[in-house]
Parts: structure tokens; sequence; C-alpha cells
């Protein structure tokens, strides 16, 4: 696979089987993530996987040579290995792959099923390539693909095709860039930015990086799963919006430049506001999706070479916009599932063409394990099912339904461009879906730009998104140039006449702009209904609050703290941003950008009966996904501690009593009073023995050497605690609480698991019950009719 994957890629070829269906060749979630891992799929006969105008349609693009056309063809036929990749916390995902180098993968070393050696899974990263037979019959293998389930369905680990994983790296995101995902949802290329914008995080900890990330999509319902999925990385720095990638707004920031080169205007200089500008931007397009035929098989019976044209024009129409959007300097990845040439190349050169100061830059070495082949300088266009043309005269393309951007540039422009330096990715070269990557560049001294008389400035000439691309007219490439940054910026209103809808605490009504009567902010969306971000003073009495009952440090960020409840209702939930957040937030009309959220959510109020008594003190809880947020800003002398006994208790309890504790814990625990506290519970062993494999604890590990085996932590682990009166809570929820048990016992120690073992013997005792009664009555009948029978023979004989 690829040798220069970051550390915390796990790639592993399991099923081969039909995959699961997705849209536009997108990657897809389900509600049921734990239904990603079925075995019991149906294999489509090789019979059925043939299209004709597919194999047409490529062969006229001349993408492969005659010698790999039918090894292409045939590993497209081939069902798509299964791939996954560890996301979540640092501490959760060293601990997984602790637990698949030290435990499974020494477990599965000598599996033999039906008188053949299956292969263990090995590290380059992680690669395991069995049957699906193996998956449901081997005891081994069954216990791995479960372990894979429970963690799919808390979130620690996430399906991703293996090429899905390319764009991220070629980014090569840093802790301070400024980026942007234009097409994010379902979210798995979003969680590996934010993990590189993590880079600095610790085992538990996590740090507070400078960078910034807007992950946006345009789909509502697909936002929502954006945002869960980036929940797992908790991460101050992240903004979810609900946008059409092609039309995204300009955000404005303070002005963060200090000097201006000479000649530069007045206004420019005087302005309070500018443009956000980003350091990296990925476009991973909409497509036709044909890459992914591997697993989404209705595409060979559907596959027709218009979809590609029909999208066309949306996909270089968010390419624009991200290169206007970019800084100088900046990187942006286009990347789309599809290997046709009008997606992928002919948008590349398009947008190289119409905007200048930008190029495509070389990564062939960048992945020094990954095969692929260059991107290609011509094709030729389809103008309907069947239909392939070279070229048509230019005053009679308008005719033909296709703009002049759908057909290739002449070879000489396509060789200034470096269409080369695309790479196309084929299922035949290493076992993967069809995959395209352009990385482009813009240029430190971009072309320079055309001048425009100051008394006609025109909107469509300057570098401001707040117009459409739909309802621009086409422009050629002279026209399109690019304006400086110090123009575009120039555009924005002179003065905050656009007041953002997030604001201070204390600040007066925010929702209508003060100059007319109920009259909107201007470029306000009205139909955008999610509630409002306010930013709490850093003396508002819940912040206060906050920092005494969690002991927080001097230093905890408190102007950074914001909320999302509509005027008058009361606190429950408390986020964390950074600075550049907070200042586009505070800056920006919240629906204009349809930001649908920002920051993590860190602290909340604790809901209990004696949080309900009357004038009774409001309590605010660290919640377990953002505790490695807010663990640097816990003084450590607060910290409690504790071994993996303690651990056990709270475990198989859901409320254990403060007597239930071994010493020291209990002492510790015992005066303190109600409250929210962290436990660090530090790394070593429960008993005496050791279990064989040493360093995990571990997962179905079969040494039973008493009723349990003896396990041991490798890493400090640290959660929050809840103490009442005479119990303590651990807090975190019960998928988590049991994905924990399973990594540390090796089983299911917790209540709700007995419960559910319990509910299913009741259920299994009730069934079985139910059939013995049915084949008593069963039994009944036949006896009864057996014995008519013979009293008829009898009177039969008789006569």
């Amino acid at each position: 696979m690829f040798s220069a994957c970051t550390r915390r890629m796990l790639t592993v070829l399991l099923v081969k089987g039909k995959g699961r269906k997705g849209g536009k060749g997108r990657d897809t979630a389900s509600k049921d993530r734990g239904d990603a891992w079925r075995t019991d799929v149906d294999v489509v006969d090789k019979a059925d996987m043939h299209n004709e105008r597919f194999e047409t349609y490529y062969k006229a693009q001349n993408i492969l040579g005659e010698d790999e056309w039918d090894s292409f063809l045939e590993r497209m036929r081939e069902p798509l290995p299964t791939t996954f990749r560890v996301t979540g916390s640092r501490q959760v995902a060293q601990l997984l792959n602790d637990m698949i180098r030290e435990t499974h993968a020494p477990q599965l070393a000598s599996v033999v099923f039906e008188g053949e050696a299956v292969s263990p899974p090995k590290q380059i990263p992680w690669h395991l390539n069995v049957a699906k037979k193996v998956l449901r019959k081997s005891p081994e293998f069954k216990r791995f693909q479960n372990f894979l389930v429970f963690e799919t369905e808390v979130g620690n680990i996430s399906r991703q095709e293996a090429v899905s994983m390319l764009p991220p790296l070629f980014l090569e995101v840093k802790p301070h860039h400024r980026v942007m995902d234009m097409c994010a949802a379902p979210g798995s290329k979003t969680a590996q930015l934010l993990e590189a914008l993590h880079a600095q995080d610790t085992v538990t900890a996590s740090s507070f990086p400078s960078g910034l990330l807007i992950a946006n999509d345009s789909d509502y319902k697909r936002t929502h799963m954006l945002i869960h999925q980036a929940a797992r990385l908790p991460s101050p720095s992240l903004m979810v919006t609900n946008h059409d990638a092609s039309i995204f707004p300009a955000i404005k920031i303070p002005s963060e430049q200090l000097t201006f080169p000479a000649g530069t205007k007045d206004r420019v200089v005087n302005k309070r506001q500018h443009q956000l500008f980003f350091d990296r931007i990925l476009c991973d397009v909409p497509c036709s999706g044909d890459g992914t035929m591997r697993k989404n098989l209705g595409i060979w019976k559907h596959w027709s070479p218009m979809d590609g044209n029909g999208l066309h024009g949306l996909q270089l129409r968010i390419l624009q916009r991200a290169m206007r959007m970019l800084q100088k300097g900046g990187r942006i990845v286009y990347s789309t599932c599809s290997i046709n040439p009008v997606e992928n190349e002919a948008v590349v050169a398009a947008a190289l063409q119409s905007i200048p100061g930008f190029e495509l830059i070389d990564m062939s070495t960048h992945l020094p394990g990954l095969i692929f082949r260059s991107g290609i300088k011509t094709w030729t266009p389809a103008l309907d099912r069947s239909e392939y043309i070279e070229s048509l005269p230019e005053n009679k393309r308008a005719d033909s339904k296709l703009v002049e951007s759908h057909w290739p540039p002449s070879l000489a422009e396509a060789d200034a461009l470096h269409l080369e330096y695309c790479m196309r990715i084929y299922p035949h070269l290493q076992d993967t879906g069809g995959f395209f990557v352009a990385v482009l560049q813009k240029k430190q001294s971009p072309a320079p730009a055309r001048q425009i008389p100051d008394n006609k400035r025109q909107a469509d000439a300057v570098e401001d998104l707040e117009t459409s691309e739909v309802k621009k007219p086409k422009l050629s490439a002279e026209d399109d140039a690019e304006v400086t940054e110090a123009e575009t910026l120039d555009t924005m209103p002179e003065s905050p006449s656009e007041p953002a809808l997030v604001t201070e605490a204390s600040a007066p009504e925010h929702a209508t702009d003060t100059k007319g009567k109920g009259q909107a902010v201007k470029g306000a969306d009205v139909h955008f209904k999610e509630n409002p971000f306010t930013f709490l003073k850093p003396d508002d009495p819940v912040i206060l609050a906050c920092i005494s009952q969690l002991n927080l440090e001097p230093d905890f960020p408190a102007a950074n703290m914001l909320i999302r409840n509509p005027t008058g209702d009361t606190v429950r939930s408390i986020y964390m941003t950074n600075d550049i957040v907070k200042q586009i937030a505070e800056n920006n009309d919240y629906t204009r950008m349809r930001l649908m959220t920002c920051g993590t959510k860190v602290m909340a109020k604790q809901e209990g009966a004696a949080a309900k008594r009357d004038n009774a003190e409001m309590q605010f809880r660290i919640l377990s996904e953002g505790l490695p947020v807010m663990l640097p800003y816990v003084q450590p002398a607060s910290i409690l501690s504790a071994d993996l006994a303690t651990l056990t208790v709270m475990m198989e309890t859901y409320y254990p009593v403060v007597s239930q504790f071994q010493e020291p814990f209990r002492s510790a625990i015992e005066p303190r009073g109600q409250g929210c506290y962290i436990v660090r519970f530090a790394q070593g062993g429960l008993g005496t023995a050791s279990c064989v494999h040493g360093s995990c604890a571990r997962v179905l590990c079969s040494h039973k050497l008493t009723a349990r085996v003896f396990y041991r932590l490798t890493h400090d682990l640290v959660l929050p605690i809840w103490k009442s009166n005479v119990s303590v809570t651990l807090m975190i929820e019960k998928k988590a609480k049991s994905a924990l048990s399973l990594r540390v016992f090796g089983e299911d120690i917790t209540t709700a698991a007995r419960e559910a073992a319990q509910k299913r013997r009741d259920e299994q005792a009730k069934s079985q019950a139910t059939v013995g009664e049915a084949s008593l009555v069963e039994a009944d009948v036949i006896h009864e009719g057996n014995e008519g029978q013979e009293g008829e023979s009898m009177c039969t004989g008789e006569q």
C-alpha cells in the first residue's frame, strides 16, 4: 500500500464481497456503522459486469495502453477490499494500534481454515485479505470482526476507501494553516485534516492549534453527519457550514496586514476588515463516481458518458471558487473518484486558463509507495451516449450543448499547463478504486491584473464571492484575471453596517439591522433556522462558576467560550473556540455563512435531581469528548489518581457507592463535595500474574489464569467522573464504556452488557419454552389423531 501514509492510518483489506452503495461515488456513512462490517452480502456475477458504452468511451480516451486494458477491466470486476482507518483521540488511536499489533495480529498468525493457512494481518499499514466465509466461521477472525464492529459504532474506527485517504496527505496541513474542505460530508477526509491540525497533541491531551478548518457541504442533513464524524477529534479550530461550494461567500476578519505596498489606496489601508484567504483547500468534488464501480455495482448498468458532461460545470465552478479564496503560496488539492477526463483534466485545464497565477505541482515523489499514471493531455468528449468527436469548429461548438472547456486544450497549451502532473490511480495498480488527484499552487508573484478605472469598478472583475458564479457571463482568461488581494478587499463594506449575529452575551439584540424596523441584516439567510452563536464574557457568572467548580488554570481561554442558546434560555452547553474561529464568528453574519457549528463542546450543565431543587447552585461538568481539549487547563493538583481495580468497579456498576472502592482512592474521593472530577488511571496491572501477550490487556485472550485474566493498562487513562453525596459515576456514554471494557478487560463487563445478556437469555428461554409448548400441543394432536384412526380401523374390522 502507501509506505508514506501517516502513522495513524490503518488499511485493512478485508471482505471480498459486494460493497455498500453510495451516492454519486462519494463516501457514504450508515446510521448503523456496525452494519459496515457485514459479511452476508451478495456477490454479483461477473457476467453482468459489462457496459459497452463504458469500454468504448474509455478506449477512445486512451487512458491506458492496450497491454493494461484487460487487467484494468478484470480488476474493475473484482469486489473492492474493505479498508478502514483508526480515528478519534490520540489516546484511543494509540491503544487501538497497539491492540491490533500486539494482540489480534499474533492470535491470527496461526489460523487454519478448512485445511488451509490464512494469512495474518501485516502492517504496511495493516493489510488483511481473507474470504468472507472465514470471517463468518473462523472463531479467531469472527472475534476480530466483532472488535471492528464495536469500535466503528463508537466512532474510533472509520471505514474509508484507501485512495480516499490520499488528498489530505497531499495537502500537507500544518497546525497553523487555515484550511477549507469545500465538499466535506460525510467527513472522513475532514477527520484526517483535523488530525493534521492537531499534530502536536499528546497521548492524553489535545493541543490548541492556531489554525482553522472550515468543513462545508451543500447538503443540510449530511452536515449533521459531518459534525458527528468530526466530534471524534474535538477541536476548537473547526467550523462546519452548509453552503453551495461554488458560491461560498467571502469571509471577513479583522485586518491583519500592517504594511502595504507603495501606491495602495487609503481606503484599503484604513479598512478594519479584510477577506480571509486560506493556506490549504480540499476540493473533493461531486462526480459521476465510475471509479467506484467495484463497490457501487449499479454503475455497470447505468453508466453513461453524459454523467460526467453534466457535472463538469459544477466541478469547474467549485475549483474556481477555491482558487479565488487561496492565499499566495497556498495549495489546492482537486480530486474525484472518477476516471473521466472531462471531470478531471478538463476541469483543471479550464480553471488554470481562466485564473492566472496558478500552477500544477509535481507530487510524484511525495508518496513513494503509491503507483499511479500521469495525467493525460488530450481526450475526446462525447456528444451523446455513443458519439465521440475529436473537435468541432468554434462556431459550431455552441450547438453541441457542451461548453468550450469540455474540449482539450491544444498540445502546446497542455504542455505549458503540465497536465502530466495530475495523478490517475487505476484499480489494477494496487487493488484499489479508481481515483484522480491534482495539486495546484498559487504562485507567490501572480500575473498582473488588468487595470480597472476607479469610477467603473466591475463586480465580476474582483475576487468577491458575494456574486454567484452561476449568474456570471462566460469570461475569457484575460477578463477573469485575478486582482490583487488589496483590490479584492477594497470591495468590502466601508463600515460595519453588516453586524455579525455573533456578539458578546451582553450586547443588545442583534437579530435585525438597525437601518429599519424588522429589516433583516443585509445578506442574511432568513430561511436558516440554526441557533445563534453567543460568546460569553470572561467575567460572566457562568464562566466564573466553571473555573471555580472545575479547578481551571488562570490561562484558561475564558474569552473563547460560546453558547448556542436562544435569548433568555438557561445555559446548558458551552463550546470552546480558538482565536481565528472567534474572529470569523464575530465579524460575519452566521446565517449568511450558514454556520452549523464552530469549536467543540467541552462543558455541560449537570442535569439531576439535586440540580433541579430550588435555589440549587448551577453546576457544570467536563464532557468526555471535550476532556482532551480541557485537560491542559485543569489544575494538576485537582486530578485524582486511581488504578485498574478502581476502574473495574466503575465499569461494573452504574453508581458504585464510595465504600465499594479500595484505598487510596476511597480516602481521596470520600471527603470531596458533589461535582465533576478528573481521574487519571495509571498504567499498571490488575493482580499479580500477567497475560502472555505482555503489553496489551487483552482483548480476546483465551488464557484464563483465574476467573478473569490479569490485565494491565499500557498508557495512562484520563476520564471524567461525577461525585454525588454517596456514589460515583463514570461520565462516558454506554457504547464508549463497552468499547473501553473490551479494550482493557477483553470482555464487556459493564452493567448494560450484563443486562443485555440477561435479556437475550430470557428471550431465548421464552422462545424455547414456546417451542416446547408448541411441540407438546402438536404431539397431543398427533396422538389424538392416531387414537381416532385406530378406533376407525377397529370399527371397520368388526363390520
